[in-house]
């Protein structure tokens, strides 16, 4: 198992995380004019309302950018590994920093369909990362 240091709950990314253990992909929406907002924020960016809830998206994207890391920066970790942004397809825009797993480095690319898949952590958390479409 990979090093973990776990993330720090605070109101607005606690439904995102506590979702990830639940094995859902949670992210924050405006209820008044449908954007979705991540990192989890309190009040919408567009209309500014703060009627913001989480819901759970698909959990399918793209490969918007990515890199090929070769330093473990927590002691214990598996190199290399690809850091990638995905853009989540529930909204042109809507991305997030995580890491694409379960394949060779070498097959990661720009535009690269990818899913969601949970990796337990073992101190009841689950972190989500993303691997190539299977089907």
């Amino acid at each position: 198992m990979q090093p973990f240091i776990p993330p720090e709950l605070t109101p607005d990314t606690e439904p995102f995380w506590r979702g990830c253990a639940q094995g859902r992909l949670l992210i924050t929406r405006c209820t008044v004019c449908g954007l979705y907002l991540h990192p989890p924020r309190p009040a919408c960016r567009r209309c500014r309302s703060m009627d913001v809830a989480p819901v759970e998206v698909s959990g399918r994207g793209a490969v918007h950018t990515y890199t090929l890391a070769h330093h473990a920066f927590i002691p214990g970790m598996e190199v290399p590994y690809v850091i990638a942004i995905v853009e989540l397809d529930e909204q042109p825009g809507l991305r997030m920093m995580t890491n694409i797993v379960d394949c060779d480095p070498d097959v990661v690319k720009i535009g690269l369909k990818v899913e969601v898949v949970f990796h337990d952590t073992g101190q009841g958390n689950a972190l989500p990362r993303f691997r190539p479409v299977t089907s």
